[in-house]
């Protein structure tokens, strides 16, 4: 399989240095504020070229809303941020007929969803009704209100924070809205070391730039959607395809799992691979692409039998299981 992957990546001239560039200006960009986290970042980077919408978990204080703003900041294109709240109502995401008594007529106001990139604070403090209404747009990208139907605008992007431990005033995701994200990326604490800069920045004065000013963008919305395309063009070989399907079934089948993953799991974890790929400048994919991606694409689609989790087994214990049962095409 690796000779058929060398010639296929001969065969393809698509040149991913470009792709490189921009996304190293982009890192370039966020290191400016940002302390770390660099896995966070080649994953959000990953999920935008993939066009998928991204969940990050993690306590407070570790820059996951911070990160997710400098991104968008980093592109040329619409940006907003809705904070969710359990008062929160769909009009406030969607938008609302507002009615003019002068004409007696109604015009549709378009919420804040109505943006190129959007970032969703503490997304699991609203309750069903708002969470439902992110069914449509996120899916099919698009709004229908009053029976007429309002598309968003591409590249369109959600990004959505959790606080895994407060669970005063929150809502556990549906099933349903949880499979529409391509990732769940969960954010550990800064290393000793990553600590130990931040501290010497503020202790030196430095303060850590909150302004967001000093980062500027460095893809236009057209740029995007090129690199986009590139990374459609990535090879991944029939053999790679099967291997996939095999990961994303043995969920359904293993023992340890009461849920197992959908077929958008299958394609979220083609089409990321793909995007991973060429962010390290090459034309093909390998199974340790897939391997590399399959707990951020599998862990929030998957959900363990009552007797595996009081033996405290976690998803990715089980999802590390099945990449080690099924053989890597070769």
């Amino acid at each position: 399989m690796e000779e058929e992957v060398l010639i296929t990546a001969q065969e393809n001239k698509t040149d991913y240095s470009n792709l490189r560039q921009a996304t190293n200006r982009i890192k370039a960009e966020l290191r400016q504020v940002i302390v770390g986290q660099e896995t966070l970042i080649e994953l959000l980077l990953v999920a935008m070229l993939a066009e998928g919408h991204v969940l990050i978990e993690g306590v407070p204080g570790i820059a996951k809303t911070l990160t997710a703003k400098l991104l968008a900041r980093t592109v040329q294109v619409d940006f907003s941020r809705i904070q969710f709240t359990p008062d929160l109502m769909p009009s406030d995401v969607l938008g609302t007929s507002v009615f003019h008594p002068g004409t007696i007529t109604f015009d549709y106001k378009r919420g804040p969803i109505f943006a190129n990139i959007v970032l969703i604070d503490e997304i699991n403090r609203a309750p069903a009704k708002t969470q439902a209404s992110l069914f449509e747009v996120m899916e099919e990208q698009h709004v229908t209100h009053d029976g007429k139907v309002y598309q968003l605008a591409s590249p369109f992007v959600v990004l959505a924070t959790q606080n895994p431990i407060e669970q005063e005033g929150t809502y556990r995701l549906p099933e349903a809205q949880l499979d529409r994200f391509m990732f769940k990326v969960l954010v550990e604490y800064p290393s000793l070391e990553e600590e130990i800069a931040i501290l010497e920045l503020q202790h030196n004065g430095e303060k850590l730039k909150r302004d967001l000013d000093c980062v500027q963008p460095v893809l236009s919305a057209d740029e995007l959607i090129a690199l986009r395309e590139a990374v459609q063009q990535v090879h991944l070989d029939k053999k790679l395809l099967e291997y996939i399907a095999q990961i994303v079934g043995e969920t359904r089948t293993n023992k340890s799992l009461y849920l197992g993953a959908s077929p958008r799991a299958s394609i979220a974890l083609l089409n990321s691979s793909k995007a991973f790929a060429a962010l390290r400048g090459r034309g093909f994919v390998t199974p340790e692409d897939v391997q590399e991606l399959a707990p951020v694409v599998l862990r929030h689609r998957i959900l363990l039998t009552p007797e595996r989790e009081m033996e405290g087994l976690t998803a990715d214990d089980v999802i590390k299981q099945i990449i080690q049962k099924i053989e890597v095409p070769r």
